[in-house]
């Protein structure tokens, strides 16, 4: 028995269950492709640039549970792909690139398109790995998959070179043994250490991050509070760690959290950080912990744990393992009267923050008021996903997550990543409603990937603020650099006709009452529409929009 090289890559991505492939096709792969050709079990996604099937690969690992899959030609395409695997690096999702590659013999002479993968991807993947003989495929991809889903875990880069793809394997042996990464557990011991720091603290907190999510420990997450009288917060873009409407959530860290969750947190004398990495927004740039405060922090990583801050208790283990284990060691209900008030407060000022005022506008869209009407009219079960921008502060502030993985965005502070992840989340999850938010210049920068939405028949709802403005650089410029504008004002076509050119349904939205309407005819549709919001170009921000509102 004699196989291709290209056909033993997809025979091992069958057998790793792989059943999404996003790419967009290049010369250097071929035979991959030709192993992909009417595949009953793997479905191929042609994209319309690597970076939206890099995005949309990551957020399918991420809605999923599986690792996503990508695969782009060398040099360009492989640069094109890079946003969305710096994208799964800082958001710890597992996501294994297929990169192809110029011939082996040509290496290192500068051939067409070449360039150095292992060195290019070194610095943003988990580990970057070039195959140079194809008998070595099925070993090296069962440990690519081993490496992205193990540990912290994160993208991988396996490198292809043309003419390896194409040699001739005889009688290849199956060395693909779809490996399950074995976890840390807490020992007794620590779980103890933990209860009785609990038990002592006055002002503890919990910070929920990717890790709860990415192990489905919401539940678990919750029976502690609740057993210990503990407030939650989450970290950046981990909105749906935690329901946010329950009594022991707190609020969100980030970009314009409540300050009265940040004074407390400055305050407390005990923080548990559960399954984050101290971003540098979660934490304020870095400001968010008092000097010397007693900290635990649970990480599956060790290299995690005192990246940022020094832990007084460093525990390496899987999340939902501590967090079980965590439960079964409370042996009665530890709650008591004054920490009680504390997660009561601490509730009621989130919940005040987070509710958005019926304010409508005439001239342009009033966001509180758009927000306002989207969170009384969209579906609790509802898959959210969003790009970076000052846009976001509306939808972060007053949209409420009850449910766990309803929010997909990237902590990288990606641009473009909206569009092209609701695609990844809805072919995760068919049957939910997918939304995702974009400011107009995000979206023009992945806004060809309606046609992969139409072509695989992909229905999303795309929501585009429109200012015509890089908004959150406007902010930044007229803070820094009053009354010197420059390159920040955009030009924009009429993104409700051009999704119509696309084969979308579209919708433009002037002013507040026109939104709710829109709205519920995209949900009725189950057909691709975009919504665009014309939003006012003065004010760029939801703090701003509140202090207007308090003038008038």
């Amino acid at each position: 028995m004699s196989k291709l090289g290209g056909h033993l890559i997809v025979e091992a991505l069958e057998k790793a269950k792989i059943d999404k492939v996003f790419c967009v096709p290049g010369e250097s792969y071929l035979s991959v492709l030709d192993g992909l050709y009417n595949h009953e079990n793997i479905e191929l996604i042609s994209t319309r640039h690597e970076g939206g099937a890099a995005f949309m690969a990551e957020a399918y690992a991420k809605a999923s549970g599986k690792v996503g899959v990508c695969m782009a030609t060398r040099g360009v395409g492989a640069a094109n792909l890079s946003i969305g695997l710096h994208t799964a690096m800082q958001d710890s999702t597992p996501v294994v690139a297929f990169l192809g590659q110029v011939e082996r013999d040509y290496i290192g002479k500068e051939a067409f398109q070449e360039v150095d993968l292992a060195a290019f991807f070194g610095h943003i993947c988990k580990w970057t790995v070039e195959i140079q003989d194809a008998k070595r495929i099925p070993e090296i991809v069962n440990r690519a998959f081993h490496m992205a889903t193990s540990g912290r875990p994160g993208p991988v880069v396996v490198s292809l070179p043309h003419d390896m793809l194409e040699d001739i394997v005889q009688n290849p042996q199956d060395q693909y043994h779809n490996t399950q990464p074995t976890t840390p557990e807490a020992n007794k011991k620590h779980i103890n250490e933990v209860l009785q720091k609990i038990t002592k603290a006055k002002k503890p907190i919990i910070i929920a991050g990717g890790g709860v999510t990415a192990s489905d420990s919401t539940p678990l997450l919750v029976e502690v509070a609740e057993k210990l009288a503990l407030p939650v917060a989450t970290a950046f873009r981990r909105f749906d760690a935690f329901p946010n409407e329950h009594p022991s959530y707190a609020g969100w860290l980030g970009f314009g959290s409540n300050k009265d969750l940040l004074d407390y947190i400055y305050d407390a004398d005990l923080v548990i950080a559960i399954g984050t990495r101290f971003s540098q927004v979660t934490t304020q740039d870095y400001s968010l912990l008092k000097p010397g405060v007693d900290l635990i922090h649970i990480d599956i990583s060790q290299e995690i744990i005192g990246k940022v801050y020094t832990a007084s208790l460093a525990i390496v283990s899987d999340v939902h393992s501590f967090l079980q284990n965590l439960n079964e060691s409370i042996s009665i209900d530890q709650t008591n009267s004054n920490r009680m008030k504390l997660v009561n407060q601490l509730h009621s000022s989130y919940m005040a923050f987070s509710t958005p005022q019926k304010a409508y506008s005439e001239e342009y869209v009033d966001l509180d008021g758009m927000l306002h009407d989207f969170v009384s009219h969209t579906p609790k079960n509802a898959i959210i996903t969003s790009d970076a921008g000052n846009f976001f502060g509306w939808l972060s502030k007053y949209y409420r997550f009850e449910q766990p993985k309803t929010y997909i965005g990237p902590t990288s502070g990606a641009m473009g990543y909206g569009l092209p992840a609701a695609l990844g989340a809805k072919l995760a999850h068919p049957n939910q409603p997918v939304i995702s938010f974009s400011g107009d210049g995000g979206f023009m920068m992945t806004m060809q990937e309606l046609a992969t939405s139409i072509h695989y028949n992909i229905p999303v709802i795309a929501i585009v603020v429109n200012n015509n403005l890089y908004g959150t650089i406007r902010a930044h410029q007229e803070k820094h650099f009053p009354d010197r504008v420059v390159g920040t004002e955009l030009s924009n076509p009429n993104f409700s006709k051009l999704a119509e050119i696309f084969g979308c349904n579209g919708e433009r939205v002037t002013k507040n009452d026109e939104f709710i309407p829109a709205l519920q005819r995209a949900i009725a549709s189950n057909k691709t529409t975009l919504i665009e919001v014309l939003s006012n170009p003065d004010i760029l921000s939801v703090n701003q929009a509140k202090v207007q509102q308090t003038n008038a």
